[in-house]
């Protein structure tokens, strides 16, 4: 049994078999993919037999039953407690992002109906082939994911918010190995949530500053994390001018975030995770227009996400060392600002022709990325809200992904789809480098075309790789919630699993 500390409401989430489940729960949450399965479903056995038959009346007064119909039964005989049949899917149309959507909807629903204590069958919210330690670990993410609301400058509503005290998974059989898998769950979709209020928190209280203190509270509470913050001075000092560049217009001075985890062999290269951290992006001289600036507070998500990832493999104990590196910057016109024509010399000693102050994220990411060599990663990811360019591709269900190895594309892609951070591929061919050469400096930062921005933007990150295996995540489309997921709205912690999961996967190797 597992706390939930970094939600607004507490939540406990257990794991049960319908002979141990507490008699007292309000809701019972049943998913059934046809209306006559429910006849053999064991969840009848805690239904009194004197209400068996209203239950059959209730469903047989719906005409049709899909993987969108729900049906909410009051039993006469218990009228506080609440049986919610839920349709979902079966054969190839129920997949890993149909399913999650139902466990959360289920919270959300119980949530509805004022439920504080709530059991969830897990059988019916699995996908065939899937093991019961997936099963429990996932839909332990998406429950507290669920249950998140950021409701941190609201007024605290009479009666307080709708709050869901228990949650039990009703399994076949209670094991070790679940148990783990629950404690697992429990971590990553705390370290989600706990992204998604970095990420919301607004421009004007999370600044570079904020972020980094942020970063240094996780190594307090996690003893085998390592944090070490660099300041302007020591920015400067490694040669780092494209941050240094970009931060100049604010009066809120840049911050750079090492964290360390050593948790694999002495042996082993690390991963290095690398996150974009613009807490708040005006486009400097090159000024957004108003319905474009609203969300740039939100511009840091991708360091949100380093920073909450490397914290759950911490938490997690992962037998693999990894890293995450985060430029944390204000981007501000101001009489100090960098300007179009300017010429920033990076870590690496390539030079960066700006074109457009816009176009920063890309700036401070060349830095950290070549300070990633250091490190001689076996691997380098990073995940950045790059360009808006990525959602006019893609959309809002799913994030961009570029890589200089055609064997980690495949990687990668499985890894969003088991993680749920789901990614889709784009092209990244070294014709595409043309497009970006600097007049006066190495590479612009920005291209003479209005076409093909993600890709652009993804070539441009390319340069300053080196010969190292590396991913690009461009988040731009997926930062938000949007409809249909059954999440609050707002951030939407994208980035945590996909690294959670991809650093279980290397730590197998």
């Amino acid at each position: 049994m597992f706390l939930c500390a970094k939600i607004e409401i507490a939540m406990r989430i257990k794991l049960a078999t319908i002979s141990s489940l507490p008699k007292n729960t309000q809701c019972l949450v049943v998913g059934i993919s046809q209306k006559e399965a429910y006849k053999k479903h064991p969840f009848l056995s805690l239904v009194p037999a004197s209400d068996r038959d209203y239950l059959q009346a209730s469903l047989n007064a719906e005409s049709v039953w899909n993987e969108k119909k729900v049906l909410i039964i009051s039993l006469p005989s218990e009228p506080s407690r609440k049986i919610v049949l839920m349709g979902v899917g079966e054969g190839t149309s129920w997949n890993h992002r149909r399913r999650q959507a139902s466990i959360r909807k289920a919270v959300l629903l119980s949530k509805d109906l004022k439920a504080s204590s709530v059991a969830l069958y897990l059988n019916d919210f699995s996908l065939p082939n899937m093991s019961p330690e997936a099963a429990v670990r996932t839909a332990a993410e998406n429950i507290l994911m669920a249950n998140f609301s950021f409701n941190k400058y609201k007024e605290i509503p009479q009666g307080g918010w709708l709050a869901i005290e228990t949650v039990s998974m009703v399994v076949n059989k209670i094991k070790k190995s679940l148990d783990k898998a629950l404690d697992d769950g429990v971590i990553v979709g705390e370290e989600v949530n706990h992204c998604r209020v970095l990420s919301n928190t607004p421009g004007g209280d999370m600044t570079p500053k904020k972020l980094a203190a942020a970063a240094l509270e996780d190594s307090k509470r996690i003893k085998t994390l390592k944090v070490k913050i660099l300041d302007d001075k020591e920015i400067t000092k490694l040669g780092m001018g494209g941050v240094i560049g970009v931060s100049r217009g604010s009066s809120e001075r840049p911050y750079f975030i090492i964290m360390e985890y050593w948790g694999g062999a002495k042996s082993k290269t690390p991963l290095v995770f690398v996150g974009k951290g613009v807490t708040f992006d005006t486009g400097g001289l090159n000024l957004k227009p108003t319905d474009g600036i609203y969300e740039m507070h939100l511009d840091m998500s991708g360091g949100a996400a380093v920073i909450n990832a490397i914290s759950a493999i911490a938490r997690l104990k992962l037998p693999i060392n990894v890293i995450g590196l985060v430029p944390a910057v204000e981007n501000m016109p101001s009489g100090s600002s960098y300007h179009p024509g300017d010429v920033l010399r990076t870590i690496t000693g390539k030079t960066i022709e700006v074109l457009n102050t816009d176009a920063e994220g890309r700036i401070i990411l060349a830095d950290a990325l070549g300070y990633a060599h250091r490190y001689k990663p076996q691997l380098i990811v990073d995940v950045a809200t790059l360009t808006g360019a990525a959602m006019v591709a893609l959309g809002q269900r799913v994030s961009a992904l570029f890589t200089n190895d055609g064997k980690l594309e495949e990687i990668a892609r499985a890894v969003g789809e088991k993680s749920g951070d789901e990614i889709w591929p784009l092209p990244l061919w070294d014709e595409y480098a043309d497009d970006i050469q600097g007049t006066f400096g190495d590479v612009a930062n920005a291209a003479k075309t209005r076409y093909g921005g993600a890709i652009l933007g993804a070539i441009f990150l390319k340069q300053f790789v080196g010969d190292y295996p590396w991913i690009h995540l461009d988040i731009a489309p997926t930062m938000t919630t949007i409809e249909g997921q059954n999440l609050a709205k707002g951030a939407s912690g994208v980035g945590v699993r996909f690294l959670v999961e991809l650093a279980r996967k290397y730590s197998r190797r």
